[in-house]
């Protein structure tokens, strides 16, 4: 090997180092899916079609589970979610709320 070469085989191995750290956060993200549930759920249906919608409406339905005319889903009632019903009120209904 030559000078140059014996120079850049380390670099690549600290290439792969820094790389593996980053795995670490997806892992913690999983475990703080499965905190406590407070109880409380709520039931949306889709009553309305994304077709001609923003595309960020269609992105609200499937962040919702939903993405086919008449399909329910029941979802933990959080501020958040009672935000993406808000955003498309106009294609979905509560069903349920308990």
């Amino acid at each position: 090997m030559t000078e140059e070469a014996k120079k850049k085989a380390p670099a690549k191995e600290t290439a792969k180092k820094a790389a593996a750290p980053k795995a670490a956060p997806k892992a913690a993200a999983k475990k703080a899916d499965k905190a406590p549930k407070s109880g409380k759920t709520i039931t949306v249906e889709q009553i309305g079609s994304p077709i001609a919608r923003e595309a960020s409406q269609r992105a609200t339905l499937i962040g919702l589970g939903l993405n086919k005319m008449r399909r329910k889903r029941t979802l933990e009632d959080t501020p958040a979610v009672r935000g993406m019903i808000n955003k498309v009120q106009h294609l979905v209904r509560v069903v349920d709320a308990a």
